[in-house]
């Protein structure tokens, strides 16, 4: 006979202990489950916290630096040239140093009507040597246009010679023509003063004039260009008598252009500008005008006498 007593259920067999797993796969395993191992904190980079910083904070910082270097350049610069001995002398005597500019090449007329295209960055000495005859007196005579006219192209009709000067690295020609009585006019100046000519034209191109008006060399005693010229300040180029080491009272200027004897005018003999007639006369006058000073002791009275006298006529 079965019995319907129900048993006591078996109990249930302990499991075996599983093994502890390896530490590669405890790695494996956080990988699956997708963590990272924990790394060790380390310190930040300054690098990685300026990158990691604002974009204003470093642009500000960017600035900084670019002015902070822009400064230090500029004083050291001040620093090298107030330490040089030729900066400090030349400080100290008032120099200052000139900007240098573009120059164009200027054209023929502008070299002669023009002063403002060669206009003389300060004031050369214009001092002569002590004169050899002492009791002779200065006369000082323009050039352009007092004693000869010149042109560039066209070729003019007449002309008496011809000079082709290199001014700023370029060839030109000058074609020029006399005034009529110019040589006697020379000789007899030379006999009885101390010629001097005083022009306001460039070197290149008087002193070949002048070769051709004195070749020998006996006539003129001494020669004075534009860079003699005092600057007015305005485009004006003025010739001081003052600065030639020459008594005004013992000196004569002859001139077309009343602004190159602004500063004296009362030793200024005036003449009218000579371009090409054939008739002129006025070195003639001047011829008579320098017998009648030779009596004169002052050689402003003589020019005051003689205008008083042209007013009178």
């Amino acid at each position: 006979m079965v019995s319907r007593t129900p048993t006591k259920a078996p109990a249930p067999r302990p499991s075996p202990a599983k093994p502890s797993p390896s530490p590669a796969t405890r790695r494996r395993q956080t990988f699956r489950a997708g963590r990272r191992p924990s790394a060790t904190k380390r310190r930040a980079s300054p690098l990685k916290s300026l990158a990691a910083a604002p974009a204003a904070v470093a642009s500000s910082f960017d600035r900084s630096v670019r002015f902070c270097r822009r400064r230090l350049f500029k004083l050291f610069a001040r620093l090298a040239v107030i330490g040089s001995p030729t900066k400090r002398r030349a400080a100290a005597a008032g120099f200052q140093r000139l900007r240098s500019t573009p120059t164009s090449l200027p054209t023929p007329s502008a070299l002669l009507s023009s002063p403002r295209s060669q206009r003389p960055s300060r004031v050369h000495p214009a001092a002569l040597p002590p004169p050899t005859d002492p009791s002779k007196k200065t006369l000082f005579l323009d050039l352009d246009e007092t004693l000869i006219h010149s042109q560039t192209d066209p070729v003019p009709a007449r002309h008496d010679f011809a000079v082709r000067p290199v001014i700023c690295g370029q060839a030109i020609t000058f074609y020029v023509r006399k005034r009529p009585g110019v040589d006697a006019f020379l000789r007899a100046a030379a006999d009885a003063f101390e010629v001097v000519v005083f022009t306001a034209g460039l070197e290149q191109y008087a002193s070949l004039v002048l070769d051709r008006l004195d070749p020998a060399g006996d006539l003129i005693a001494h020669r004075l260009y534009r860079g003699a010229c005092r600057d007015g300040g305005d485009g004006r180029l003025v010739k001081d008598l003052s600065a030639t080491g020459r008594a005004l009272g013992c000196a004569i200027i002859v001139d077309d252009n009343p602004n190159a004897y602004a500063l004296q005018p009362e030793n200024a003999l005036p003449v009218a500008p000579f371009i090409d007639d054939a008739d002129d006369k006025e070195l003639q006058k001047v011829i008579g005008f320098l017998d009648v000073a030779a009596g004169f002791d002052d050689t402003r009275d003589a020019i005051r006498h003689y205008k008083d006298l042209v007013k009178a006529n």
